[in-house]
């Protein structure tokens, strides 16, 4: 049993951290950290400066908490579409398909690209706390892409003298060149033909660089 706590005095919290925490997110990922003012912070989550230093402490700490959130989510995201039930270009295609969706999500300056790459890189030159967190990201992305290869491999979907983690790196170069083309404006169907670049780059050496999974 959980013993109910005493009700505190004053005023009741007026605010969804999460909703909070998801505009404020928004609002760097348009402007940049540098660009992006307490005040854009405060009219976009409608709280006032004591209360945002209150809920989530300061500018940098804001930002930090939105990069978490945005690597948190971008986690669950991967491993639903990494599957290991899927075939592993159908898994690789809908990890791909899942960025083009989110990098071309349209913010108040067209098209956002990543997050972390869009806002993470120029911060991470003179922070080194942010500039670890992003190659723990980078590395951890390398890791992942490399074991779903590796599984491919076992299962028969790669040749034996392989390098799932060569092929893991070319995967990842190729989602940023994703995240670097959508940030840069350009169309959906030129996002989908590096994805599908992608594709054909890492199944290269094996018989199955033609097996496209339905679309």
């Amino acid at each position: 049993m959980v013993q109910k706590s005493r009700a505190k005095r004053g005023r009741p919290r007026a605010y969804v951290p999460e909703d909070a925490l998801s505009r404020v997110m928004d609002v760097f990922w348009d402007n940049g950290f540098a660009a992006t003012s307490l005040d854009d912070l405060s009219a976009a989550t409608g709280m006032n400066r004591p209360s945002l230093y209150a809920a989530f402490g300061d500018k940098r700490a804001l930002y930090r908490k939105a990069l978490d959130a945005y690597r948190a989510l971008s986690r669950i995201q991967m491993k639903d579409a990494l599957a290991p039930e899927r075939p592993l270009r159908e898994a690789l295609a809908r990890f791909y398909e899942i960025a083009i969706s989110i990098y071309s999500s349209t913010g108040e300056k067209g098209a956002r690209g990543c997050f972390a790459i869009g806002t993470a890189l120029t911060e991470a030159t003179t922070d080194s706390e942010i500039r670890a967190e992003l190659a723990q990201s980078l590395h951890r992305l390398d890791e992942t892409l490399d074991a779903r290869i590796r599984l491919g491999q076992q299962r028969g979907e790669f040749d034996a003298d392989a390098n799932p983690a060569q092929l893991g790196q070319i995967a990842s170069a190729m989602l940023y060149l994703l995240a670097i083309q959508a940030r840069a404006g350009e169309t959906h169907k030129t996002l989908r033909s590096t994805m599908d670049a992608a594709l054909d780059t890492i199944f290269a050496s094996t018989n199955t660089s033609k097996r496209k999974p339905s679309r």
